[in-house]
């Protein structure tokens, strides 16, 4: 259940992308892939630190505080994948090929 309440975190805070220039490498989807595989790593890395064991939560040990682990994952996630996007677009390959 973790698992699900991260990567349905992930996919919320996509949605407010739409409010940013589109520079994302591979687009919206790429903000989209970005986003959750953030927000997966990142909550898996926090609630190996608060818990003491590596696993996904199970639905007993899921609440909305380690729901909220995802958020700095999404958050890290979508930012990488803009700034590659960002990189990709200065580069003077890119301005070559267009």
């Amino acid at each position: 259940m973790g698992l699900l309440g991260w990567v349905i975190m992930g996919l919320a805070l996509w949605h407010f992308t739409i409010w940013l220039p589109d520079r994302f490498w591979g687009g919206i989807v790429g903000a989209l892939i970005g986003a959750i595989i953030g927000s997966v790593i990142i909550g898996l890395i926090i609630f190996l630190i608060a818990s003491g064991s590596f696993g996904i939560p199970g639905e007993k040990a899921t609440n909305v505080g380690v729901v909220l682990y995802s958020v700095p994952g999404a958050l890290l996630g979508m930012a990488v994948v803009y700034v590659l996007g960002m990189r990709r677009e200065a580069s003077p390959a890119a301005s070559d090929q267009a």
